[in-house]
């Protein structure tokens, strides 16, 4: 089997366990290879620590896009990530110029969380990751995100089953083929996913674990990025990566407050796929 290679575009962020440094070693784990391009690179992420650099690489975008198409390079899918609002173009464009037939489009709207959108981005910054959503054949929002997206205002909790499935109904009308929700709770001991195909809408579950941790997204958003290229369902890779969310949660020591030691679960994530 000739093996799949996915792009992932997202900043690095040096230290803290996010972004790319969690795409390339999850997305290499599910047996596909896993290309980067950075469009920033930051000292550490922007949730917790004191102060972080940020070095914008927009310039230099076109400059791999062009060498790529000189070279005929081309990617199975594409993934990504935490981006800025001048990142949104030149990606579009490399996922037109550089796609191989059929290549797929996963789209993480990293942009907000627990209601409020993340530092750095200004109040019109949905409009413009919507730009990026709507060619995604998985948009992978969680519930701030998502109401952010349609223009409407997050709640932080109590969404019930008719209020979550309007949402993602309002999610395909921006243009995602398959969307899957996160962060969806109708049971205080239960939090999980809605995947929804445009025609049905099916949900997973796992037990709620009481810790709050930076980068869970990112391990959700790589793992299901890899098992979708390894052929599995969105149900299936929703599955497999709350569970690999819900291990490394677990396994993260209890004074590791920037992200989880992920590091901990490749053994078993590898053997899914082995």
């Amino acid at each position: 089997m000739i093996m799949k290679r996915l792009l992932t575009v997202q900043d690095i962020s040096c230290v803290g366990q996010c972004s790319t440094t969690v795409a390339l070693p999850l997305i290499s784990a599910c047996g596909v290879e896993c290309a980067i391009l950075p469009p920033a690179i930051l000292s550490n992420h922007t949730g917790g620590f004191k102060s972080w650099t940020f070095a914008d690489l927009t310039p230099e975008l076109g400059k791999v896009e062009a060498k790529w198409v000189e070279q005929g390079i081309k990617f199975d899918a594409f993934y990504s990530g935490y981006v800025c609002e001048t990142h949104i173009a030149p990606i579009l464009s490399i996922m037109s110029s550089c796609a191989n037939p059929g290549a797929v489009r996963i789209v993480d709207p990293a942009m907000a969380d627990n209601g409020r959108l993340y530092t750095g981005f200004a109040g019109d910054f949905p409009s413009k990751m919507a730009q990026l959503c709507r060619g995604a054949d998985y948009l992978l929002p969680n519930l701030t995100e998502a109401a952010l997206l349609v223009g409407t205002e997050p709640k932080l909790s109590g969404y019930t089953e008719k209020e979550i499935e309007e949402l993602i109904s309002r999610l395909h009308a921006l243009g995602a083929k398959n969307v899957v929700l996160t962060g969806v709770s109708f049971d205080p001991a239960r939090l999980g996913s809605a995947v929804s195909d445009g025609n049905k809408v099916e949900y997973d579950f796992n037990e709620r674990i009481e810790r709050m941790s930076h980068g869970t997204g990112d391990v959700f958003a790589s793992v299901f990025a890899g098992a979708i290229m390894r052929g599995k369902s969105a149900l299936e890779a929703t599955a497999i990566a709350a569970d690999i969310v819900c291990e490394a949660i677990r396994a993260t020591d209890a004074d590791h407050w920037y992200g989880v030691n992920f590091e901990r679960t490749i053994p078993h994530l590898a053997g899914v796929f082995s």
